[in-house]
């Protein structure tokens, strides 16, 4: 069997497993799952392209994730006058020290002064930004979050389209993976794994707990749609006369709609990242990046930067990583830090890759949509196996009431299972790395 064959045969089935989940759940139910797999498709193609092009190790996945969700809420989100007026000049001042002792910073570290000079200037530059910080951020962070904490107690945003926070969360998100990467780059890959865990901590825990740019654990919600809404929809005239034209329910079709419409824009974003990343796999600078994973020393005898090709890489899948983390925000239609778990939902990406195959683009995508279709199905598929079990058993015997309570970790199981199953019979992935 051919890979164009093998490819169509397993999208094709997986086509097919959306359309039975139509049939025999709802249509709500198939497009809502089938959204959720093109973002996570997006998430693998970013892993994808550290760890299968260049061999990096990233396990900050959910930080950058985040930090797109973060530029959802920054971009789209209206502003709140009051707190700006309360607290904003405050914070511009704070960001302002932060550039400043940064510039300050990096002319220290480049100047020619004696290594004595800069162990003393830079503590000192250091003590001086956060005593400022202090002097006048507190006072007005203070003020901001005491303003209507249960509805507001933020600044808000720039109440800008929401669409055009998927690119500054992918700039945001490259960013961050710049600094960090200048940092941890030089790791060994054990290392640099539990350097980019921790920093994602870092991040979700400043998202928990600043209030004032994120509402912390009080979540941002009612974010705008690049969709219409459902009540617009069934308020419509000719969408009225088009559901009594074909007999179709206005609620549940106005669902379908805006379902439909969020598979429009998250496909085109799908097809187009894994177009370039095709091109760039199969470019010289793909088969560069190949051959620095696959031997560093010979790499760098050829005269690579190999550490500069991988920052440049850990910026390029960290931004596709930010891009899907403001999609899922704008999915929701709300932005809850506590929901970005590093240790679990990254393991969830890497499962994707693994079971697509590390290193092939087509293998990412079919990991994401295999890994979060079954993630969803598995809990009313357990739900229902433990019922069928458990049948000849009373409605009271507390076993069959234990295992019906514990349905959902069915998924875990069937995780484990599935990624058992596809290293022992398959361990390079569904489509393993091509020659």
């Amino acid at each position: 069997m051919n890979d164009f064959v093998r490819r169509s045969l397993v999208f094709s089935t997986f086509a097919v497993a959306i359309v039975f989940i139509g049939f025999l759940q709802s249509w709500n139910v198939a497009l809502g799952i089938f959204n959720l797999c093109l973002i996570s498709a997006t998430m693998a193609l970013g892993v994808n392209i550290q760890l299968g092009y260049a061999g990096i190790f990233n396990a900050g996945v959910m930080g950058f994730a985040a930090l797109g969700g973060l530029s959802a809420v920054i971009i789209s989100y209206k502003p709140v006058s009051e707190t700006i007026s309360l607290g904003g000049l405050g914070i511009l001042i704070c960001i302002l020290i932060l550039l400043l002792g940064s510039v300050l910073g990096v002319i220290v570290y480049k100047s020619n002064l004696s290594q004595a000079y800069k162990k003393i200037l830079f503590p000192l530059i250091i003590i001086v930004v956060l005593l400022l910080l202090n002097l006048i951020g507190a006072p007005a962070v203070e003020r901001i979050e005491a303003f209507e904490p249960a509805a507001s107690g933020f600044l808000g945003g720039f109440g800008l389209p929401i669409i055009l926070s998927w690119i500054v969360g992918g700039v945001i998100a490259g960013l961050v993976a710049y600094l960090i990467g200048k940092i941890t780059l030089g790791l060994r890959s054990d290392y640099l794994a539990i350097a980019t865990l921790g920093i994602a901590e870092v991040i979700i825990y400043i998202l928990k707990n600043e209030d004032w740019l994120t509402r912390g654990v009080k979540n941002v919600n009612g974010l705008p749609r690049p969709v219409p809404y459902e009540i617009d929809l069934q308020e419509s005239t000719w969408f009225i006369e088009l559901c009594q034209n074909f007999g179709f329910p206005l609620v549940e079709t106005s669902s379908i709609v805006v379902k439909l419409s969020y598979c429009f824009l998250f496909s085109i974003v799908v097809l187009t990242l894994f177009i370039l990343s095709e091109v760039a796999l199969k470019s010289p600078w793909g088969r560069m990046m190949r051959a620095i994973r696959d031997n560093e020393i010979s790499a760098r005898a050829m005269g690579k930067n190999v550490k500069a090709r991988h920052l440049e890489i850990f910026i390029l899948g960290s931004a596709i990583i930010g891009l899907a983390g403001a999609m899922l925000t704008t999915l929701e239609g709300q932005f809850t830090p506590t929901t970005y778990q590093p240790l679990r939902f990254t393991f969830t990406v890497w499962v994707m890759v693994i079971i697509g195959g590390t290193g092939n683009n087509y293998g990412s995508l079919i990991g994401g949509f295999l890994v979060w279709f079954l993630w969803v199905e598995a809990e009313p598929l357990g739900l229902y196996l433990v019922e069928l079990i458990t049948s000849p058993l009373s409605e009271t015997n507390p076993l069959r009431i234990q295992l019906i309570t514990n349905a959902a970790h069915m998924r875990y199981m069937m995780m484990g299972l599935l990624l058992l199953l596809v290293l022992r019979f398959a361990p390079k992935g569904i489509f393993p790395e091509g020659r």
